[in-house]
Order: C-alpha cells, then sequence, then structure tokens
C-alpha cells in the first residue's frame, strides 16, 4: 500500500512557531490529502495530538511515527512543547501512545480569550470541537443580554462563549450529566458566575415542557450528535426538534442549528427547518475554520443560522 505523508511534513515546515492558542494543525478527514484522510493533527496548548480514527497497517504507523521524530527533532528544544502523542481512536479503549514525553490528562487550553478544560486518553473524545471555533465566535457576538437555549450542550463550550459574550442567562441541557460538570468547571475557569447558567441533565424529547416553562429563548443553539445509540438519530430526531422549535423563541429570535455528517449537505437542514417550523428562515451558514479544508464543501461541519421571522 502507497503512502504519502510529505503534506504533513509541508505542514510542519511551515510552522515557524507554535500557536498560542488551541488549533488543528493537520486535517486530513477533509479528505484532501490520499491515504491520510483518516488522520488529524492537534496543537492542545502545549501537547501534540495524533488522532488516527481508522485502523492501518504497522508500515503506516511507522511513517506517522517517523513524521512525529523529525517534528520533535526541530521543535523539542522549544520548552512549550510538553508531549507528544498518537490517539488510536479505533480501538475499544481509544489507546493512546505517548511518543515524547508525559502526558497531561486534563489540560486547560485558550481559545479566543476563552479557558476549557479537555479530558485526553480515556476518552474519544477532548471535550471541545476544534472546527466549531467559529460557531463559539459566532455565538460569543450574538449574546449580548441574550435568554440563551443551549441543546445537546455536551461540555458547555457555547455557554461559556454565551456568557462572555453578555448574555443574561443560559440553559445547558445534555443527558450527560459528566460533560455538563464538565461545562461547570469550564465556565469556572473563566470566572463566572454560575447564577445565570442552568445545567439541566435531561432527555430532550422528555423535557419540553419544562423547557418551555423557563423560555422564550432570544437565542437556540441545536448541535446534535450524528448519532448517539439509543438516543439520538439526526435524520429522525432532528425533525422532532424543529416541529417544536417556533414553542421557545422569542419573537426575532436566532436559531444556530448545525450538522456535522457528510453525508447530509445544508439543503436537508433549511427544508426541514421550512417543513417543520415555516416561520423560522434561514439566514446564513457561518464559515468553517481554514484549516478544516473538505474537499466537498458540504462534507465537513455546517453550521447554518435562521432567524424567528413570526
Amino acid at each position: 500500500m502507497q503512502f504519502d505523508f510529505s503534506p504533513v511534513h509541508q505542514v510542519f515546515s511551515q510552522l515557524s512557531a507554535l500557536p498560542c492558542e488551541i488549533k488543528r494543525l493537520f486535517h486530513g478527514r477533509g479528505r484532501c490529502y490520499p491515504s491520510l484522510e483518516h488522520l488529524t493533527i492537534d496543537w492542545l496548548s502545549g501537547q501534540i495530538m495524533c488522532t488516527v480514527f481508522k485502523e492501518q497497517d504497522e508500515c503506516w504507523l511507522e511513517a506517522l511515527r517517523a513524521c512525529m521524530q523529525d517534528f520533535m527533532q526541530t521543535h523539542i528544544g522549544n520548552r512549550a512543547v510538553q508531549c507528544v502523542f498518537i490517539q488510536h481512536r479505533y480501538r475499544v479503549d481509544h489507546q493512546v501512545e505517548v511518543l515524547y514525553g508525559t502526558l497531561e490528562t486534563h489540560p486547560v487550553v485558550n481559545e479566543n480569550g476563552l479557558q476549557f478544560e479537555l479530558s485526553l486518553g480515556a476518552k474519544q473524545n477532548s471535550g471541545l470541537f476544534l472546527d466549531m471555533r467559529n460557531g463559539r465566535t459566532w455565538v460569543k457576538a450574538h449574546s449580548e443580554n441574550k435568554k440563551v437555549l443551549n441543546l445537546f450542550a455536551y461540555t458547555c463550550g457555547f455557554s461559556v462563549a454565551a456568557i462572555a459574550g453578555g448574555a443574561k442567562q443560559v440553559v445547558n441541557l445534555d443527558m450527560a450529566k459528566a460533560a455538563l460538570k464538565q461545562g461547570r468547571r469550564n465556565h469556572q475557569l473563566n470566572q463566572h458566575s454560575l447564577e445565570a447558567i442552568s445545567f439541566l441533565g435531561h432527555d430532550l424529547f422528555k423535557s419540553w415542557g419544562k423547557l418551555r416553562k423557563m423560555g422564550p429563548y432570544d437565542l437556540v443553539i441545536i448541535d446534535p450528535p450524528t448519532f448517539q445509540k439509543g438516543s439520538f438519530a439526526l435524520t429522525k430526531d432532528y425533525q422532532r426538534i424543529l416541529r417544536r422549535l417556533p414553542e421557545l423563541l422569542s419573537q426575532d429570535a436566532k436559531v444556530l442549528a448545525c450538522v456535522n455528517d457528510p453525508a447530509l449537505q445544508s439543503q436537508f437542514l433549511i427544508d426541514e427547518m421550512h417543513r417543520e417550523s415555516p416561520s423560522v428562515a434561514f439566514v446564513e451558514r457561518l464559515e468553517n475554520p481554514p484549516e478544516f479544508r473538505d474537499s466537498d464543501p458540504q462534507g465537513g461541519l455546517k453550521c447554518l443560522v435562521f432567524e424567528n421571522q413570526a
């Protein structure tokens, strides 16, 4: 099997200085680099994480290790580099292979002036999706004096951005109470008062009454998983959300609705919104960060802005 790691070497050769903030360095998932479609490399404010999403043969892995050795020979003298490791995400235990240094499992990273704590080594996801950076930036810019509902809140990245942007209240909802606990920690890292922030560890589809009583909301964020066994199937359950969405919205409320399934285009969400909530009109799609280049413009993350015109 032929594979070519020269695109990764090129990224490293152009890296005159390490980023000040958390950032993706190499995005193979965009399918722009043959044989590297299942590789991403992230700078995590002191640690380099290479994530391998699909099992590869040993020659491929040895080429990746050699590539990272070349990087280390150039940058290890830089005290900012504390650890270089590979996450074998395709394995059941998401095994981590440390190539240099000592893995810090709960580092605090910076993005757009905000702090977030990650969880590395034991879980599939780190706690912050880097392709959503522009979405968090947009929320921060549109939250002043707003009441915000953050559905599928995970570790509350949107909530942190909303409070930093001046939101008067944020309601976070997610079934994963451990993720919400991490979200609380993220707010505390940014010296946010928790008085105006709610953390609801509930099933969305059993909580409409509660959410409606706490509303209406000036900004609603919908960022569901593509599939979550036993709780959410995107193509079916997104419709159920959009059908009742107007019950939660204030006049002129904005909605940031997201989908990260490469098989679904923006038009899927635009059509579903028009069918289920015709008063909520499409405004724009946010651009993804430039480092998340995709061979198909509709293949990556889709963050769509809508506005209630009822």
